[in-house]
């Protein structure tokens, strides 16, 4: 056992030191909300009567208070092949509830956009901002004041930082969050993106594309790819918010079965308690961790926009300055694709987060001493879940990796430090993934084409514009702009000029999330080019450097002497204008881009 890296000792510090005045106004607030509720005796008749009326067979043991209550906050629905499992889960979560003397409500949904679904669609502009109406509808969810714990159901990109922002305003609860694991593996990552490329470049028709990409998301579960959602359950191992192994098990299974049990029955001994509520559980240290976990098995790029938002729902300052000081120090040791061959199921084959986490550990790279949902700290999600006799769940030693291709111990990595950089210069401050990206094309410099679209790229791409060195530009992609969209339409032809043997690279005040791929990219630029960002000002030849070995993100034209172009119109259609006050107020990317956050002063 190692002590504390110093990189990430520091790193603390500073988060703590930057965040002590908003932290202790948060933990005042979440100790205030304490100390007057949950007391159902205080509550009238009439409000006891409507909340119980639904619930026919818990109705005695609600009105003699029995035992806890728990709020079941569920993003069900059958269009996201993740959520689709939870369509079940209240129902056996009440019996859950009713083994160990408590009781289980339904106390809202939030909505659950499917990136997937959206992606290159028009609806994708609304999907970080279902971010904060997820917040919101978890807010409005927990607001009767009814309940001792919170399980939050969620996996997938925007819906889990949503759900821990609006649990965290209701940070005096006890909450676990209660995944449901991912599918089966399909048609191998590189097989569709192979066949994608085939695709774009007009070799292959529509019917052969959607035979692969079904072949690829093919049953309930969450898609097997490194991306925002797999990060998600990532993450919530590393905070401690999980039954300790319950990410990357998959459904219909009796261990996930036995797992999402486990977790009803845990709310239940600790509602009441304030030691390990989810305030309490999510500090500092445990917004690091999250970081770290990030940076050691080359996560999503998303979470460089939720890792800031959901600490300063906590009341905890973190920028992507402690990012990239951290993975100055956190090496990389997962490979799972896009990052490698092998998917999620692969990588809990070859141990999954328990291994991680262990290693982690081991090596002095992730804090140990935080509150967690399980009886211990940390160390307790350093094991793996598996079944006893009579099927009893228990936890047992991961030992070594089950693959060194897809996981590595911290001691000997597949590189030596995180997977992801920020980079910086006179175009502004970005994020690149440097672990998705082979080294040699960490640096490109080239003469830039720029767009305003997505649509756009592709016609130049058809027109033969782009069969060159080039560093291609989309800007007005930010949040204010449009709601910051994913551009993955861009990584199938960007791929394609690549393997031509050009030198080519992206950048954008838009999105690439998980799922960014092996071209290089700086990504949610900040200042956007909405309201004369540095992007605004840049033309078609100016010559662009991007280089993550050296950290820079910069032209060598004069923009000091431009004037920046328009902005765009905002568009309107499936529903976009209703955003128009999301856009309006949110904040930058490197603070999360929310509009809920901002406009609360947090």
């Amino acid at each position: 056992m190692s002590d504390l890296n110093p990189v990430i000792a520091n790193v603390t510090e500073r988060v703590i030191e930057r965040s002590r005045a908003s932290r202790q106004a948060y933990l005042d607030l979440m100790d205030r909300e304490a100390d007057r509720g949950p007391d159902r005796r205080q509550v009238s008749c009439s409000n006891l009567a409507h909340a119980f009326a639904g619930a026919v067979e818990d109705q005695e043991a609600l009105k003699a208070a029995r035992g806890p209550n728990i709020g079941i906050v569920s993003s069900y629905n059958d269009m996201l092949s993740a959520h689709q499992p939870y369509g079940r889960y209240p129902d056996r979560m009440k019996i859950y509830a009713r083994e160990v003397g408590a009781t289980a409500q339904v106390a809202g949904g939030t909505p659950a956009m499917c990136d997937g679904v959206t992606q290159g669609e028009d609806g994708m502009e609304l999907s970080l901002f279902s971010r904060d109406v997820i917040a919101l509808s978890t807010g409005v969810a927990l607001s009767h004041a009814m309940y001792d714990g919170v399980a939050c159901l969620g996996i997938c990109d925007k819906i889990v930082p949503g759900l821990v922002m609006g649990a965290l305003r209701f940070g005096h609860l006890p909450a676990i969050f209660v995944p449901s694991g991912p599918m089966p593996s399909g048609v191998a990552n590189k097989e569709k993106q192979r066949v994608r490329q085939l695709y774009a470049e007009g070799k292959v028709g529509r019917e052969e594309l959607l035979a692969s990409e079904m072949g690829s998301y093919h049953s309930p579960g969450t898609c097997t790819f490194y991306g925002t959602a797999n990060s998600n359950q990532m993450m919530m191992e590393m905070m401690g918010l999980h039954i300790p192994g319950a990410a990357f098990v998959q459904p219909g299974t009796k261990l996930r079965q036995a797992l999402d049990r486990k977790a009803v029955h845990r709310l239940a001994e600790l509602s009441g308690t304030r030691e390990k509520t989810l305030a309490r559980c999510v500090d500092e240290k445990a917004i690091v961790n999250a970081a770290i976990g990030l940076l050691a098995t080359g996560g999503s790029t998303n979470h460089a926009i939720h890792i800031p938002a959901m600490a300063r729902a906590a009341g905890i300052i973190f920028d992507w300055d402690d990012l990239s000081e951290l993975s100055s120090a956190v090496p990389l040791i997962a490979r799972v694709y896009p990052n490698g061959p092998g998917d999620v199921n692969h990588f809990q084959d070859a141990g999954g987060m328990g291994y991680v986490i262990g290693s982690l550990l081991e090596e002095g790279l992730c804090h140990r001493d935080v509150a967690t949902v399980s009886d211990g700290d940390l160390s307790d999600y350093a094991l793996e879940p598996g079944l006893g006799e009579d099927d009893t769940l228990l936890w047992r030693e991961v030992g070594e990796s089950g693959d060194s291709d897809m996981l590595r111990p911290a001691g000997a990595p597949f590189q030596p430090d995180g997977g992801m950089r920020l980079v910086t210069g006179n175009l502004g401050r970005g994020c690149f993934k440097a672990s998705a990206v082979e080294k040699e094309r960490w640096t490109v410099e080239a003469p830039c084409r720029v767009f305003q679209s997505q649509a756009d790229v592709v016609d130049a791409f058809k027109a033969g514009e782009l069969e060159k060195d080039v560093v291609v530009v989309v800007r007005f992609q930010g949040p204010r702009a449009n709601g910051m969209p994913e551009l993955h339409k861009l990584t199938p032809i960007l791929g394609v000029l690549q393997d031509r043997g050009y030198r080519v690279a992206l950048v954008t005040d838009g999105r690439m999330s998980g799922a960014s791929g092996k071209v290089p990219a700086a990504i949610h630029v900040t200042p956007e080019a909405l309201g004369g960002g540095p992007l605004s000002k840049l033309q078609d030849g100016d010559v662009v450097r991007l280089c993550a070995e050296t950290g820079v993100l910069s032209t060598d034209a004069d923009l000091g002497v431009r004037e920046a172009v328009p902005d765009p119109e905002p568009a309107a259609g499936v529903g976009r204008e209703l955003f128009a006050m999301l856009r309006i107020g949110a904040d930058s990317a490197e603070k999360g881009g929310s509009a809920m956050l901002a406009s609360a002063g947090l």
